[in-house]
């Protein structure tokens, strides 16, 4: 009877096991419907002059599409037409021509995607011995020590904001 039961308890042990689902893999592998991504729809309005309608312009926005972003900034009084790109905003002319001046590689979040993928690749080797979520595991070694960063700035003389205690 005890080795029967020994052996119930360990195949209830083995069925928890699943699968490894890699580093913060939070997707449902449901196919049930997602309801966050269920947004009402604007109120269906008649144009005031019927004769002058807009050209439609195929993969364009309609005027009955949800937009939460540009309601969310309308409600918190910003101008909503400011979230269409419209390439370079004037404000941050300087910081991109600061950010360029060494050159840009057009190819760079191609670079980060196989950088990043090689890490994890050899990080996800013998990983089962160390738990579920590896993932401060796998980027420890390229995190930043915020109060060491801290004090390397204040012992260089800039001014930082205070930060609470460690």
């Amino acid at each position: 009877m005890k080795l029967i039961l020994c052996f119930g308890m360990i195949a209830m042990l083995s069925a928890c096991a699943g699968g490894d689902r890699g580093l913060r893999d939070l997707r449902s592998n449901g196919g049930g419907p997602d309801e966050f991504r269920v947004l009402p729809m604007q109120p269906l309005t008649l144009p005031t002059d019927i004769t002058n309608l807009p050209t439609p312009t195929p993969g364009g926005a309609n005027l009955t599409d949800p937009r939460p972003n540009a309601d969310a900034v309308a409600v918190l009084g910003g101008n909503p037409n400011a979230l269409t790109p419209n390439g370079i905003p004037a404000g941050d002319g300087a910081l991109v021509t600061a950010a360029g001046r060494n050159g840009v590689d057009p190819a760079i979040r191609q670079t980060l995607a196989t950088e990043d993928a090689a890490l994890r690749n050899r990080q996800t080797r013998f990983g089962f011995f160390r738990g579920r979520d590896r993932y401060f595991g796998a980027y420890s070694r390229q995190a930043l020590d915020a109060y060491a960063e801290l004090q390397r700035f204040r012992d260089a003389g800039i001014a930082t904001p205070t930060a609470p205690p460690q």
